[in-house]
């Protein structure tokens, strides 16, 4: 999409009202004395849910899951595989059904991740679970990433295996603070590539917006929410840098579509210098930056497999009108004085229609929720049922003001990972 056609698309707001002055004066005042404070490594981990007998990865964490019956959601993998298809690939040989759940796992009596064959996801048209490194870490005809016997939920639809960037079979940049010419004005990011980067390895890349009045180097500082550590050398992470909102803190106000823009500068560049899996681009971030992550997911022509939103709404940096489905899990906390809760439920309401989902929810067990603090309860976080394969909505409510999520990286990073 050019920018004349960006500039010109119809933007949502939450029930049709048009942001007013004194939000954004509340906007700019909570977001300036609420400080992020550095996410924490919690987030509920747990087996496969009662799966078939083969190859997969269970729930949460990356490890293989036991075949349980307690899971991110118990899920029905079945004998077959999961969304790998008929063919060889992620998930299995075999066409099983699939189940439900906030880690979507790949069941099924074929192999795992890796496929059959090769480690580049066997020669399905589909692949199944995502995975740590989906298609591209497959070991022969056993099991493949995620091995055992862990069950899961459903497949999680995607690729048969990664889609390279130019960029494999270079040297990288190194992990640095960048600048980059968007339609005229330099914009700034922080780049992070993990130490031990391969450059024939496509990985995934994490995006991470600050809040109002925060900045790059704030994320770049807070581990980018934590995820690093989750990540373990698997992802590389970006933190790129807001302008002036009212002429004031940095924010994302994407007027005239130039944050989109800033965007989809820093992806040419990505693509042609770095090693990463265009089908695996992920955005996070807080307040502003949950704002952020809503348009970068509304993109008409994006790139984002998933988001998760903290504390956002599609009223400031606005939702382009489209069709193309996110995977999304967001968070919020319902006494949040600064960007109303209703405002991140209209987001999440935005995804529930593009993905096809229906009104029906299952509450999670075990949960993030489970992680919190007392004071932080009552907690709910719930799956919209019957969403387009590998393309779940989750949303979770907590007993909170205007605040990241507490102990979300974990979650948040599981959340990704499965794709």
């Amino acid at each position: 999409m050019n920018n004349a056609t960006r500039n010109s698309a119809r933007l949502k707001t939450v029930g049709g009202a048009t942001f007013t002055m004194s939000l954004v004066a509340a906007l700019v005042a909570g977001c300036m004395v609420a400080e992020e404070p550095a996410p924490g490594t919690g987030g509920q981990t747990s087996s496969g849910g009662a799966g078939g007998s083969g190859a997969g990865i269970g729930g949460a964490p990356p490890t293989a899951g036991s075949g349980g019956n307690a899971g991110s959601v118990s899920g029905s993998g079945g004998a077959g595989a999961g969304m790998g298809g008929a063919l060889s690939g992620a998930g299995g040989s075999s066409g099983g059904s699939a189940g439900t759940g906030l880690v979507l796992g790949g069941g099924g009596s074929g192999a795992g991740i890796g496929g059959n064959a090769s480690g580049a996801g066997g020669s399905g048209a589909l692949a199944g679970s995502g995975g740590a490194q989906a298609g591209t870490s497959g070991g022969g005809s056993g099991a493949g990433a995620g091995g055992g016997s862990g069950g899961g939920s459903s497949g999680t639809g995607g690729g048969a295996g990664a889609t390279s960037s130019a960029g494999c079979g270079k040297a990288p940049p190194a992990s640095d603070r960048y600048t980059i010419d968007v339609d005229g004005t330099m914009r700034e990011y922080i780049l992070e590539v993990p130490d031990n980067y391969s450059p024939t390895t496509p990985y995934r890349l994490v995006f991470g917006w600050h809040p109002l009045g925060g900045s790059a180097q704030q994320v770049a500082g807070g581990n980018y929410y934590g995820l690093v550590g989750e990540a373990d050398g698997t992802a590389i992470f970006v933190a790129p840098e807001g302008l002036p909102f009212q002429g004031e803190n940095l924010g994302w106000a994407n007027t005239s579509g130039r944050d989109l823009a800033f965007l989809d500068a820093m992806m040419a560049r990505f693509r042609a210098e770095l090693c990463i899996d265009e089908d695996r681009i992920f955005s996070t971030g807080f307040s502003f930056g949950g704002m952020m992550s809503f348009a970068v997911g509304c993109q008409s022509d994006g790139v984002m497999r998933a988001v998760a939103p903290q504390a956002g709404n599609i009223q400031v940096s606005g939702c382009e009108n489209g069709t193309r489905p996110v995977a999304v899990m967001g968070f919020h906390g319902d006494d949040d004085s600064v960007v109303s809760i209703d405002g991140g439920r209209a987001g999440r309401d935005v995804f529930i229609e593009r993905n096809q989902c229906s009104e029906t929810t299952m509450p999670l067990d075990p949960t993030w929720c489970d992680g919190l603090n007392q004071s932080n309860q009552p907690c709910t976080c719930v799956s919209y049922q019957n969403c387009a394969a590998g393309y779940p909505v989750i949303w979770c409510e907590f007993n909170g003001p205007h605040t990241p999520a507490p102990n979300s990286a974990a979650t948040i990073w599981n959340f990704f990972a499965q794709f």
